[in-house]
């Protein structure tokens, strides 16, 4: 099965590099898109759906297999490489929209940036080793699913003072906005568990996000989540507390 499941996501990731959407693969097998949908999301292919639409990219199914040979993967940028990255916004753009696959073309098209500046954006991060810029301007990415930010690097601090309080000024009223805060006293114990069903949710997060790069730019939009928990109290409650009391507990520490 996890095999079969690998086998799948790479099949649209292979789609994808090629251009190519649900509704071609429909056009190609005479299926209806909703079908199609189905069997990618059932991973239900019979060796002749998977060898049509392998076809379809002018590739056998023993390439895709190849496919799946793991390559290096990047999972962190050092911090001198982050620094690049924050001392310029207009290269931090073009890399945050190569690591949600974007494609040459839709980046031109949204962003007010020209041609010959966004290929050497580009080659930029193929020197970081972040992507391989392709002939024909292609973009393969090159971080891991893993892929995570220097703890307390200079991207986590250009996210506290430029990002934050930014993606904290809403009323998080409109469809697809939530905001839920909640507060309470809890045992060392509750608070780890919370702790780990957050990391799990992180992680469903992550797994959607890998699933719906299938899908063309026109059907994702982007969406962040920030999820925060800690002991904590509030500046004018903490304020109020005995200097033995404020030992004692540990809402009261500030960083």
């Amino acid at each position: 099965m996890a095999q079969t499941s690998a086998i799948v996501s790479e099949l649209k990731r292979q789609l994808r590099a090629h251009g190519l959407t649900y509704q071609d693969v429909a056009q190609a097998l005479t299926l209806s898109e909703a079908s199609v949908k189905r069997l990618f999301s059932d991973r239900q292919f019979s060796l002749k759906r998977l060898d049509q639409i392998c076809g379809l990219m002018g590739m056998e199914i023993t390439d895709l297999v190849r496919k799946l040979a793991p390559e290096p993967r990047v999972e962190q940028l050092s911090e001198e490489q982050e620094r690049e990255l924050v001392s310029d916004l207009r290269l931090l753009l073009v890399a945050v929209c190569a690591m949600n696959r974007w494609q040459f073309g839709e980046i031109l098209q949204n962003y007010q940036i020209e041609e010959p500046e966004l290929i050497r954006y580009l080659a930029r991060l193929d020197r970081m080793g972040l992507v391989e810029l392709l002939p024909g301007n292609r973009i393969k990415l090159l971080v891991s699913h893993d892929f995570a930010w220097q703890p307390r690097g200079p991207i986590q601090r250009f996210f506290e003072t430029e990002v934050q309080q930014d993606f904290l000024k809403c009323r998080f009223h409109q469809p697809g906005e939530i905001r839920l805060f909640v507060s309470g006293m809890l045992s060392p114990q509750s608070n780890e568990s919370l702790q780990q069903k957050l990391k799990r949710l992180a992680l469903e997060f992550r797994h959607c996000h890998e699933e719906d790069l299938a899908l063309p730019l026109e059907q994702r939009f982007g969406v962040s989540l920030l999820m925060a928990m800690r002991p904590w109290e509030i500046d004018a409650f903490a304020s109020l507390r005995r200097p033995e009391a404020r030992k004692a507990y540990p809402g009261v520490t500030r960083n």
